[in-house]
């Protein structure tokens, strides 16, 4: 279900607000800060984003080779420099080229463009059992009677997270730290408590769950 996206930005400032947003809208981002590296990142990936300004190698260079490597690949290239002739050198190789600063909704609006395109976009719903899941929003519905299951904002960010990973087995300090933002301390029992109020509202029997599954001595998982 998750879409990948490789975002190479070398300012922090920048790159960690564009990354933050873009997973807030339910996509995996591999962040790298210069353009070493990136054509191993690149796979598995359904999309990139390059600053053109890089160390190292610029931009453009790293989009035209990552499109030689992955001729498929949309590639959205992002940049201060406003002239023609910067845009007109993007496009040359890239699918889109958007200026700083932009808004993140924008920036969203092209990604989306980009991905129904190239037929990667995400599934408008997401079936799981007797549940009804709408990606990148907080809607989780029985699929029989069309109710909406209110989570809370954490238990969203939990369920969330298991289905960005569907299939994974992921482990309690992965996912107590994708989501609490903090290492996880051992013996803690915040993340089993959520676990079992969120169970209460999506299982059909909490007590033999088939949405959420228990994986002993590692963490959970939900299967596809």
């Amino acid at each position: 279900m998750s879409v990948t996206l490789l975002y190479v930005e070398d300012d922090r400032e920048i790159g960690s607000v564009v990354a933050a947003d873009l997973r807030e809208r339910e996509y995996a981002v591999r962040w790298l800060e210069s353009g070493d590296g990136a054509l191993e990142a690149a796979e598995g990936c359904q999309l990139a984003i390059l600053d053109v300004m890089l160390p190292g190698l610029d931009g453009f260079t790293v989009g035209q080779r990552l499109k030689r490597a992955y001729p498929e690949l949309p590639v959205l290239m992002l940049s201060a420099r406003t002239s023609i002739d910067d845009k007109l050198q993007g496009l040359d190789f890239a699918d889109d080229y958007l200026t700083k600063p932009f808004h993140p909704d924008e920036l969203a609006a092209r990604i989306e463009v980009l991905l129904r395109r190239s037929g990667a976009a995400a599934p408008a719903q997401l079936t799981l059992k007797h549940l009804v899941v709408i990606p990148g929003s907080s809607v989780v519905t029985e699929a029989a009677t069309g109710r909406e299951i209110m989570l809370t904002g954490k238990q969203f960010q939990i369920f969330s997270y298991l289905l960005r990973h569907l299939g994974q087995i992921l482990t309690k300090e992965q996912i107590y730290e994708a989501v609490w933002g903090e290492s996880y301390i051992e013996g803690d029992k915040t993340l089993m408590v959520h676990i079992r109020y969120l169970r209460e509202k999506l299982e059909l029997d909490p007590a033999a769950p088939e949405i959420i599954e228990t994986v002993r001595g590692i963490g959970y998982r939900v299967r596809g």
